[in-house]
């Protein structure tokens, strides 16, 4: 298999950086963050591209970039929360190891809380994030290899139901 040892995908705020820099860390891979890689391709944070440029542009920024990323690395690297929404991204998932880490609304909105740095958050975040995983779980779900639930977890123990989930436990 080429590409990524293991993909995170999932909401904003489920901890995919946190759990993936620990992933890494077990398996003894280098972590990358497509989200990460935007903001220093484009010198300007992900809420100024979608304030200046907007969704549609930010997505195809993030399409690409997430192309290149499935492309070059080969540790664990982690997409941002709406990553799945382009079918070819979701094509270029088939055959990968996918996690979806998964959360609760009361579980997101602690997290997240009124987050001005997650645009689209920005009004109601327990509504629009509800709207948001309506629209995207099924899409989390059809890309991933294995679910892992965060709710009520320490990002270790997210960390180790991922390892064991995917049968890397012992890397």
């Amino acid at each position: 298999m080429t590409g990524p040892l293991v993909v995170l995908v999932g909401p904003m705020g489920v901890g995919k950086s946190t759990v993936g820099q620990l992933l890494a860390e077990r398996l003894g891979v280098s972590y990358r963050d497509t989200d990460d890689d935007i903001v220093a391709a484009q010198g300007r944070t992900i809420a100024e591209i979608f304030v200046d440029e907007g969704e549609p542009a930010f997505r195809a920024i993030e399409k690409q970039a997430v192309r290149q990323a499935l492309a070059e690395h080969d540790g664990v690297l982690a997409l941002g929360g709406g990553a799945i929404l382009d079918a070819d991204t979701r094509a270029l998932l088939a055959g990968q190891r996918v996690v979806y880490l998964s959360m609760d609304v009361e579980e997101a909105v602690k997290r997240t809380g009124l987050n001005a740095a997650r645009p689209l958050l920005a009004v109601n975040p327990r509504k629009q994030w509800r709207e948001l995983m309506e629209a995207r779980r099924h899409l989390y779900e059809e890309v991933a290899t294995a679910v892992v639930a965060t709710d009520g977890r320490t990002p270790e123990e997210v960390t180790q139901v991922a390892l064991d989930a995917l049968e890397l436990k012992d890397a």
